[in-house]
């Protein structure tokens, strides 16, 4: 006879594993901009199933399942309404995922139709589901590299706040954010000190797209597109690069970490701000997301120590680490011989 533990264990398995369905569903509903045709009002599922161009009973299933998970709520049978999470599915609410989400559902959940690939090669699985690696299909399909531009600018907005509460950024000096896609995290920081300059660098049809104008902040801070691995804007007294490594593999990641070293000043800072991944069994996101990493583009999320092995080898030095209240962490480092 099965204990109890056993029994238990079972049906934990069975959930677990039944995590693709709202997942799926949650793609759809973003997809289909739920959230919006709800916003501010409820309607019932057939006027829903109208306007989205999908069969009601089908819609009405769906719905409810999220319903459950506190998406939505069916204020009555067959009608719903947002719930304050849901409400994050709107494209105008100030701490919108809907791009993120709905992205994941056509480009993340495709490739890990191929994760075995990514797990018996050790080569990412995005390639064999798209036909050509992640960054060259964004490259060539300007949608989804605009999807993917306002995916990062929708984490950037959820965890800003967190940054740069964070971490004490200095009150004065020039600020360069590689990688900075919008400028959404620089515009931030460069708003919480406002006698320092920045400099927003990432690749040049990336920064077109920049929010530092709608920020006021066009005379503060320098626009410059170019590529990572290439020179890095110079003379900078604090360096930030957000979720940028987790996408490289170790050897490109201390050739980007090089690149910012030569440009760095001598008593110059550089932050990385990524999902630190904890030791133990303890869940956390990171966990989860350098799966992902692995499946889709070949890169990792990172243990402190794995950080400070790669900022050693490209000839820096880890001052702190820092968590913070999103699911980011920020690792300092400095020059050998300016520890903090």
């Amino acid at each position: 006879m099965s204990s109890a533990l056993e029994q238990d264990g079972s049906l934990r398995l069975l959930a677990l594993g039944d995590g693709f369905i709202y997942a799926r569903a949650l793609h759809l509903a973003a997809e289909l901009g739920i959230a919006d045709l709800l916003a501010g009002q409820e309607r019932s599922t057939e006027e829903l199933a109208r306007r989205t161009g999908t069969d009601a009973g089908t819609l009405h299933s769906m719905l409810r399942a999220l319903a459950g998970c506190g998406v939505f709520t069916e204020s009555a049978p067959g009608r719903f309404a947002l719930t304050e999470i849901g409400a994050c599915l709107r494209s105008d609410h100030p701490r919108s995922v809907r791009t993120t989400i709905a992205q994941s559902g056509r480009i993340t959940a495709r490739a890990f139709q191929h994760a075995d690939h990514a797990l018996r090669t050790g080569d990412g699985a995005f390639a064999t589901a798209f036909g050509q690696p992640f960054w060259e299909f964004l490259r060539d399909n300007p949608q989804e590299g605009a999807a993917f531009d306002t995916a990062m600018q929708e984490h950037s907005r959820v965890e800003r706040g967190a940054i740069v509460e964070a971490y004490d950024f200095p009150r004065t000096g020039r600020i360069v954010d590689v990688g900075g896609g919008d400028g959404t995290l620089l515009a931030a920081v460069l708003t919480a000190r406002p006698l320092t300059t920045g400099v927003l660098f990432d690749l040049p049809h990336v920064v077109e797209r920049t929010c530092l104008g709608e920020a006021g902040l066009t005379e503060r801070c320098e626009v410059v597109g170019g590529d990572l691995f290439g020179d890095l804007p110079a003379g900078g007294d604090l360096y930030l690069m957000k979720s940028v490594l987790h996408g490289w593999s170790d050897a490109d990641a201390v050739r980007i970490l090089r690149g910012c070293r030569q440009a760095m000043k001598p008593d110059g800072r550089l932050l990385l701000i990524e999902r630190v991944i904890p030791a133990g069994d303890v869940p956390h996101t990171s966990k989860a997301f350098d799966f992902a990493m692995h499946v889709m583009a070949g890169g990792q999320e990172r243990t402190g120590e794995e950080y400070t092995r790669l900022l050693t080898e490209a000839g820096l030095t880890v001052g702190r680490l820092i968590t913070t209240r999103s699911v980011q962490s920020i690792v300092e480092a400095v020059l050998p011989g300016d520890r903090p």
